[in-house]
């Protein structure tokens, strides 16, 4: 092109530019270049005429003008479609001349022509790259293409297609006789119909057929085409592709089986409602074979379904796309009912269905029998939740004040729970009714009604006896024993029935249930009044081992308190001690603290917790923490020296047990005094670290050389002290592992929530100790206690928290006695 233009042109030179990627180079902010004469072109709005380049302000400092290769210019900018810019064909001159009007079009027409060819080349670009692809899809999805020129009977196949056969490519010998000779004999016949109709009508072609492969197997194979028509109208072609479609009939052929061995019934309808499909089943309960069924419309040979539940649930199936579910009687000659469900689906309506005459004929007697299940069931819940709630928590009198709700209005309209302790004293802990506005009103009946009810009454007499009572007439003959204001209350709640149940627990009644029925509810049946006596036995045996748990609880407890001893009160030192024992346990613990002088007035402070947690493990807690206290005042020594003497008199007076345990001892020379310093000194054997906070409200675990071997298990090993040095204002913090351990969670997160929560009440803590109230030690040590068991103890706790005050200021009353 460029060559033509400066022939024709009669120019020494010509150029064409494209525009890299065919953006527009308009608006660019630089200097022309020498390069840039067909850029400038591009950025013309039309032809760029220059007939002196070196008198053209608009290119005399081109590098080419400037150095006299360009003497004058023609170009003229590429336009494709929708005015793009794809470049410049341009023409040049070394000296200067004129250019003619027909010069100009003669180079815009063969821009013109540039830019048609390449709109041309980009156009083929793009269809080899979409027949590329298309080549790929079908490839990669396995199909074949077919081509069958009806004039001369030659029939074309890809490679694809040879494979799909089990032919090589090329194997294939292009004729319909062939064609047939490699498909399964049945299906020939239908192929060859389904031919003809195509080219008979010149439409689509569509056949699924079986292909007789070398080896002996076969394949499944869907073929679908369009036949093509010449200008007469008759076909001339037939153009189509195919596939492998044997998963999809071996997945079907395996859902056949299942759908013949099953005992419903199952058949299939088209969008047409004729059956595609009928199992065995079905055959025999619509009393037609298959043959007569497949391919009939179901209307016609069911007439009777017109109009029936059966067409109303099929269409609204279909049209709804949701399935149906129904029961439904056909007249004769099948004379049956029967349960339907129908869904809809891609393949049509799938019908499953039952013959159910049998359970219709004695639908009365099943009804009542499902009532009885729902009723046994209900109970079975019933005494399944109640079960629950009392297992599931220690508080069983709440948990039985829970009761009344489960009871109310499955079994009664409201009611009244019972207790008596083991003085004989009734109170009432609960009582629910159906109607939200009456519950106060039962509520104001239940604080009035013990006082009021003659000892003759009901409910006495089921606590007498230990049975239940049936009260019949219940508004009156109750009334009657009433006095007060109580009588009127139950007047207007207007019970027609009620029932006494006792709660007994090892030969004793612990409380008793009253129901109360309305007229509209009758009396209560055999059954539930059966159950109702169990449910109250149960409650009754939860009352009284919560009695008893918490009898032996407290026995534990004052126990336990008795083995340990209140803190010592050293001058202008605060020691607070703390014991918890566990929830869920009523056995003594071996956690213990102690808190004492030596003879040179040193104050010791001990917490240790003995392995176990019954009678023995406390009578091993009580030997070593009197051990301990004996060998820390006779001997002084230090905490090490103590730990050391305490493991050989363990040995030696067959303290059998293991323990842990921290031996701290508060020191303090005249300088240390003057300087308003003290000195701890302790020795570890294998407990929890201490945590210490300074005065500046930092908190330190004091770990010290670390923890030693437990105290039983290698008496005569050396044992190490470590000191630190406490300011005035120092808080030290001693526990046991039940305040940091938690169940399911590692120790060290204990500990680090200690630390946390330490460190947030540390600052206010330092506040109020330089306050004229003082520190509120027993309040810091409470609050600690607080938020590391939120309210529940899983094991035993001890802690022992010691503060420092100043001992240059008056002595402040929790800083120890006027006098030591």
């Amino acid at each position: 092109m460029t060559d033509l233009a400066a022939r024709l042109l009669d120019a020494p030179a010509a150029h064409l530019s494209l525009v890299e990627g065919a953006t527009a180079l308009a608006g660019l902010a630089t200097p022309l270049t020498a390069d840039d004469l067909c850029v400038a072109t591009a950025d013309a709005t039309g032809p760029l005429v220059v007939p002196d380049a070196a008198a053209d302000s608009r290119v005399a400092t081109v590098a080419a003008v400037v150095e006299g290769a360009v003497g004058a210019y023609l170009g003229v900018p590429l336009l494709g479609r929708e005015g793009r810019v794809l470049g410049a064909l341009c023409v040049t001159h070394p000296a200067p001349r004129d250019w003619s009007g027909t010069e100009v079009a003669l180079l815009t027409d063969l821009a013109a022509a540039a830019v048609t060819e390449l709109e041309l080349a980009a156009l083929s670009a793009d269809y080899e790259a979409d027949r590329v692809r298309w080549q790929l899809a079908v490839g990669a999805g396995g199909v074949g293409s077919f081509d069958w020129d009806l004039v001369t009977g030659r029939i074309d196949w890809d490679d694809q297609l040879h494979l799909l056969f089990g032919m090589e490519p090329g194997q294939f010998g292009g004729t319909i006789e062939e064609f047939n000779a490699v498909l399964h004999p049945d299906d020939v016949p239908r192929v060859a119909q389904a031919i003809d109709r195509a080219v008979a009508t010149c439409s689509e072609y569509d056949a699924e057929y079986r292909v007789l492969l070398p080896g002996g197997s076969t394949r499944w194979v869907q073929a679908r085409g369009t036949v093509l028509a010449g200008e007469d109208g008759t076909a001339v072609r037939l153009l189509g592709a195919a596939y492998d479609t044997t998963a999809k009939r071996d997945a079907e052929g395996r859902i056949a089986r299942v759908l013949e061995t099953m005992s419903a019934a199952f058949f299939l309808l088209d969008d047409a409602w004729r059956f595609t499909y009928v199992n065995a089943e079905a055959e025999r309960l619509l009393g037609r074979t298959r043959e007569q069924l497949v391919g009939g419309d179901i209307w016609e040979l069911y007439p009777a379904a017109v109009g029936s539940d059966f067409e109303v649930n099929y269409r609204g199936a279909v049209q709804s796309g949701q399935p149906r579910a129904f029961e439904a009687y056909y007249p004769p000659p099948l004379d049956a009912w029967y349960e339907v469900r129908a869904w809809p689906g891609q393949d049509g309506l799938s019908v499953y269905f039952l013959d159910i005459t049998t359970r219709r004929t004695s639908q009365q007697e099943a009804g009542r029998a499902q009532e009885r299940l729902r009723a046994a069931s209900a109970r079975l819940h019933l005494l399944a939740a109640v079960s629950d709630d009392l297992s599931s928590t220690l508080d069983t009198e709440d948990a039985v004040r829970r009761l009344a709700r489960h009871l109310v209005p499955g079994l009664a309209t409201w009611c009244l729970i019972t207790m008596a302790d083991e003085h004989r004293h009734l109170r009432d802990i609960a009582s629910w009714h159906a109607e939200p506005g009456l519950r106060r009103t039962v509520e104001h009946y239940a604080d009035l009604r013990l006082t009021a009810l003659s000892p003759r009454s009901y409910l006495f007499q089921a606590l007498r006896t230990g049975q239940l009572v049936a009260v019949p007439d219940a508004t009156e003959t109750i009334a009657a024993a009433l006095s007060g204001e109580a009588r009127e209350v139950l007047r207007g709640l207007a019970p027609h029935m009620a029932y006494a149940i006792p709660m007994r627990a090892r030969g004793r009644t612990v409380g008793a249930i009253t129901l109360f029925l309305d007229a509209e509810r009758g009396t209560l049946p055999p059954e539930d009044l059966t159950m109702l006596v169990q449910l109250a036995d149960r409650a009754g045996l939860a009352l009284d081992n919560a009695r008893l748990y918490e009898e032996q609880r407290h026995i534990s407890e004052t126990l336990q308190r008795a083995l340990l001893s209140a803190p010592v009160e050293p001058d202008h030192v605060h020691v607070v001690v703390r014991y918890l024992p566990a929830d869920q346990a009523a056995e003594v613990g071996g956690d213990w603290y102690d808190a004492f002088l030596q003879r040179d007035g040193a104050t010791v402070l001990a917490i240790g917790d003995v392995m176990g947690h019954d009678t023995q493990a406390a009578a091993a807690m009580s030997q070593v923490r009197t051990l301990l206290r004996g060998i820390a005042y006779t001997s002084g020594g230090s905490p090490a020296e103590v730990l050391e003497s305490l493991d050989d008199a363990m040995r030696a007076l067959k303290v059998d047990t293991m323990a842990t345990a921290v031996v701290a001892r508060l020191e303090q020379t005249d300088e240390q005094r003057a300087r308003g310093q003290r000195r701890l000194r302790w020795s570890n054997a294998g407990h929890l670290a201490p945590l210490l906070v300074r005065p500046d409200a930092t908190v330190h675990p004091l770990h010290g050389a670390g923890p030693e071997m437990l105290l039983g298990v290698a008496p005569g090993r050396r044992r190490t002290d470590s000191d630190v040095v406490l300011d005035s204002g120092s808080t030290v913090l001693m526990f046991t592992d039940g305040l940091v351990e938690r169940r399911g969670e590692h120790v060290r997160d204990g500990l680090d929530r200690l630390h946390a929560v330490l460190t947030e009440l540390a600052p206010d803590a330092v506040a109020a100790a330089r306050s004229p109230d003082g520190l509120d030690l027993e309040a810091l040590v409470d609050e600690v206690v607080r938020r590391m068991l939120d309210g529940r103890a899983d094991d035993d706790v001890a802690v022992v928290a010691v503060h420092l005050y100043p001992q240059d200021a008056p002595r402040p009353p929790e800083a120890g006695p006027a006098h030591l």
